[in-house]
């Protein structure tokens, strides 16, 4: 199938794609696969009750990437989808997913992706997953993923969780579990702007000796918008975690942040910082001093902020 301009835009915004990559692909338009690859060593499938898909990543395997995008360009779509990646023991690969919807009518659009991601023992993941919308002001864009991780042992994970503009609603759930000196990193990144509202809840259980997990969420609110991050580090062995976020707030928009730790063994070792505030009047005055307009110069601030 031909890629419209349309969906090539979008396909870039989430996936960082300025054409269709080869290898292991599902490229998922308007609530059906158009694209469909496997790799030797990636297995891209439907799941048995063909409600998502089944993604199986060999033992061993190195250095490879799949890509699994979807994008929403119909007025009015909303659909559910479950999907289940695999990664087969001491494999080292990436999975790139995200979710764009251009949406111009008065009519919701909406996705909802439910993601269960085991990490076999000795494996090492890189996951990537972009939110974005775009469109006019009448016809809300709404994404809700969920994603349930296993860290079995000794395996890692680390996670890039990003959501640009455009998105009006959008709750996001993620619940891990890390076994023996398993490790789990979470970074988050989220931008709200005008009356949009994201909701971000992560929980994180350190099932074994040598677990560690690091949550880091940068946010910055714009507008009327409103925003709740709430993150749960649960020891249960001899564990590190440690929670941070970090917000910028602007115009007459609201954050509200609730990191828990709670230590079930004593020898966790679980820690959390939170920090909200303005853009620092001082960082604005040194790059309008070099020539950038206010405006400009906020934009740099916040897009290092968020980088």
């Amino acid at each position: 199938m031909q890629l419209s301009k349309l969906d090539m835009d979008l396909l870039e915004a989430v996936a960082d794609l300025k054409k269709v990559p080869q290898g292991a692909l599902n490229i998922r338009l308007n609530g059906v696969p158009v694209m469909r690859h496997s790799s030797p060593n990636i297995s891209v499938g439907p799941n048995q009750d063909g409600s998502g898909l089944l993604v199986e990543i060999k033992p061993g395997t190195k250095n490879e990437t799949v890509h699994v995008p979807v994008m929403l360009t119909q007025a009015g779509l909303q659909e559910k989808v479950y999907n289940t990646f695999v990664v087969g023991e001491n494999a080292d690969a990436t999975i790139v997913a995200g979710c764009g919807i251009h949406n111009d009518s008065h009519v919701e659009s909406r996705h909802d992706g439910i993601h269960e991601i085991i990490v076999r023992a000795g494996a090492r993941l890189r996951y990537a997953e972009k939110h974005y919308g775009e469109g006019n002001k009448t016809g809300k864009r709404v994404l809700n993923p969920t994603t349930v991780v296993t860290v079995e042992e000794g395996a890692s994970a680390e996670m890039e969780m990003v959501q640009m503009k455009g998105v009006n609603d959008t709750l996001r759930s993620t619940v891990a579990h890390i076994h023996a000196r398993g490790s789990l990193k979470i970074i988050e990144r989220l931008l709200t702007q005008e009356d949009q509202k994201a909701e971000s809840d992560i929980t994180i259980y350190l099932e074994g000796p040598g677990a560690s997990a690091q949550v880091l969420s940068r946010a910055v609110a714009q507008g009327d918008s409103y925003q709740l991050f709430k993150a749960a580090l649960i020891g249960r062995d001899a564990c590190q975690g440690h929670v941070e976020c970090d917000a910028i707030l602007m115009d007459n928009a609201r954050i509200r942040s609730v990191p828990e730790i709670q230590a079930e063994d004593a020898e966790a070792v679980l820690t959390h910082e939170a920090a909200i505030g303005k853009i620092a009047g001082e960082q604005l005055i040194k790059l309008m001093s070099l020539g950038l307009g206010e405006s400009e110069a906020i934009d740099t601030i916040l897009e290092g902020f968020l980088r």
